[in-house]
């Protein structure tokens, strides 16, 4: 039988699927477990650039198991945090592909993904204040860095449910789609991102990331830090071979 997390490989790419439809693929210690080792696992495998990660039926996830909270358990794993994600996203890129509802810890998800691909009935939030919690899976966090503060403000103090169209609108949704084509426009993106060089793409990713919080005077230093190993990188060498004999290049992420 599955268990809740089902991962897929495939051309460059790993889908990761929450699969626990019976309660909206609300997150549990072992649902948090499985997903921090599929990231551990989209991190580890050379043949794989990108990562898409989705919810198994009518919902992308309702965020921390209640029943499994009063129970005592714990959704987060040491080093990751909630969802075994959020705290310590994977080095690569990872794209979430969100049908229905992505709420409280599931909009922390989607929050941690570097780009996000929604349905047109998709619906986000952070409900915390509504439950008597606080949004400390870094929603609070990462919500004013993609959308305008007072927005996120709004959003996070009233625990409203937001719309994709006005989640797209805004910014934090990069392709709004059908219902049901959101795995497959997410699957569409990462090969788009898949068939660039794996180095560059990761280097790309860590600046773009970590760019944010550098002093200005540090910025160029930092980036070539990271840059500079993938321009003596022999993929470096076959893309400029590549482009010369007009043809496809063969990366080796060497």
């Amino acid at each position: 039988m599955p268990g809740p997390v089902i991962v897929e490989q495939a051309d460059g790419m790993q889908l990761i699927t929450i699969n626990r439809p019976a309660v909206r693929n609300a997150i549990d210690r072992a649902t948090a477990e499985a997903i921090a080792a599929a990231v551990d696992q989209l991190d580890a495998s050379r043949d794989i650039t990108v990562g898409v990660i989705t919810g198994e039926g009518r919902s992308f996830c309702a965020g921390m198991d209640l029943k499994a909270f009063l129970a005592g358990e714990r959704p987060t794993v040491p080093g990751r945090g909630f969802a075994g994600l959020v705290e310590r996203p994977p080095a690569k890129p990872l794209i979430a592909a969100v049908e229905g509802h992505a709420v409280a810890g599931g909009f922390e998800i989607v929050l941690a993904c570097d780009l996000v691909v929604a349905s047109e009935t998709a619906v986000f939030g952070l409900p915390e204040v509504r439950r008597g919690l606080v949004a400390a899976g870094g929603g609070l966090l990462r919500l004013p860095e993609r959308i305008p503060y007072q927005l996120a403000v709004e959003w996070a103090l009233t625990g409203k449910s937001v719309s994709a169209r006005e989640a797209h609108a805004v910014g934090l949704v990069n392709r709004l789609v059908p219902p049901g084509d959101a795995v497959r426009a997410a699957r569409e993106l990462g090969a788009e991102i898949a068939a660039n060089a794996p180095l560059a793409v990761l280097a790309s990713k860590q600046i773009l990331a970590r760019g944010r919080h550098w002093a200005p005077g540090d910025a160029f230093d930092r980036t070539r830090l990271i840059s500079e190993p993938v321009r003596c990188s022999a993929d470096a060498a076959e893309g400029a071979r590549a482009f010369g004999e007009r043809r496809a290049p063969v990366w080796t992420a060497r």
